[in-house]
């Protein structure tokens, strides 16, 4: 069952989600397997998150190389919001 997660991390910036992003790419976490698609919105300083996994497993398997990442970078997550999907479309991707 896929599932989405939304994150709203208290005061992420822009330059800590690109931080972020870079170590997860060194360590070989990115592109995430099972995640089916990924946005980061918001204002710089009070960016949010919002992904689709494809099961909670998946996603679990990502947040244990996530979270010492977010630790060492000092992003709090807070607790995401977890909810099951009933309908995915997936739209052709647009430049």
């Amino acid at each position: 069952m896929a599932i989405a997660v939304y994150f709203h991390p208290k005061g992420m910036s822009l330059s800590a989600f690109e931080d972020i992003h870079r170590r997860l790419e060194a360590a070989g976490a990115e592109p995430a397997p099972g995640r089916l698609h990924h946005s980061c919105f918001g204002e710089d300083g009070s960016l949010m998150v919002y992904d689709v996994w494809e099961s909670p497993e998946a996603f679990e398997a990502f947040g244990a190389q996530l979270m010492p990442i977010l630790a060492e970078v000092g992003v709090d997550p807070g607790e995401p919001a977890i909810m099951p999907v009933h309908r995915l479309d997936q739209a052709a991707a647009r430049s």
